[in-house]
């Protein structure tokens, strides 16, 4: 089992960061506080256990930065600067505690291996699947994103929180063509379906075609990620992933925690996960993915 890492944006928010929105978790990156910070998240959730981190690319693509009134130039800037902020902090742990490689085929890498995942988000808000942009607006921008995501040395794409199985497949296609092993996960309702209403059988059925080591759930509630991986499990006979919420998006009070809230309970979820790869996702922390550490370990 590959044990992911925990929340980046909540985690830089709950250590006083600003994450204000467009660009969230992407502001870490404009100052040297925020640098230093997510270095230290990073390092955090190797301490805890993680043997793969995510780098902080989850808003460093054009269009959020032109959102933000920075110019789509700095794209390549900031992206490079999240993968080598990961990076620095495997080097810093390793100096310590054993070796950095390659990411292996999903199911072949060794714990005592430390790999860093590039981040690819939806083009816009994660949670507004009828905001997709057209086509060729998702092709020409998920392209760039992953040549800068492979151009800074990312060991593997992590394309996340998809809300559409049409932008899910642009950008599956552009990454798995790169060679480096590529994991694809969607957000889902409560209902069990991306937040576009499609199913996961049918997300599953024009994904695993593709290609990727591994298909699964993210940013979902805990609580409802098992009956999401069965109908992925009974879809495909890829490695699942998964990495969920400890609680949900909610327009009135901001944010609802379920009862998944505590390490503990977490990995109670989680322990009924039949995934290879597992995390955490928004609210989740080092004392969630250590917890995990303990159980799977």
């Amino acid at each position: 089992m590959i044990l992911l890492d925990g929340a980046t944006g909540t985690e830089l928010n709950r250590r006083g960061l600003d994450t204000g929105l467009p660009l969230w978790s992407a502001n870490a990156l404009l100052t040297d506080s925020g640098t230093d910070a997510l270095r230290q998240i990073h390092l955090d959730y190797l301490n805890a256990g993680a043997t793969l981190l995510t780098a902080n690319t989850f808003r460093t693509h054009r269009r959020a930065l032109g959102k933000s009134g920075f110019g789509g130039e700095r794209a390549r800037e900031l992206t490079h600067r999240a993968v080598a902020i990961a990076k620095e902090a495997i080097a810093e742990y390793t100096r310590r505690d054993g070796p950095v490689g390659r990411l292996l085929p999903a199911g072949d890498v060794p714990p005592e291996r430390l790999y860093v995942a590039g981040s690819i988000a939806p083009l816009e808000d994660c949670y507004t699947p009828n905001l997709v942009p057209p086509d060729d607006e998702c092709r020409a921008e998920h392209s760039e994103r992953i040549h800068h995501l492979v151009e800074a040395g990312a060991d593997m794409l992590l394309i996340e929180t998809m809300n559409t199985i049409r932008e899910a497949r642009i950008a599956a296609k552009l990454a798995v063509i790169t060679g480096l092993p590529t994991f694809v996960s969607f957000v889902c309702g409560s209902d069990g379906r991306l937040l576009s209403g499609e199913s996961l059988a049918e997300a599953a059925r024009l994904i695993a075609p593709l290609g990727p080591a591994a298909i699964g759930v993210n940013c979902t509630p805990a609580p409802d990620i098992a009956r999401c991986l069965a109908e992925l499990k009974a879809s495909c006979d890829l490695p699942l992933i998964a990495y969920g919420n400890i609680g949900h998006a909610d327009d009135d009070q901001g944010w609802v925690n379920t009862d998944a809230v505590t390490p503990d309970a977490y990995a109670r979820y989680a322990a009924e996960w039949p995934a290879a790869i597992i995390g955490g996702c928004c609210g989740t922390t080092p004392g969630h993915i250590q917890k995990l550490s303990h159980v799977f370990n």
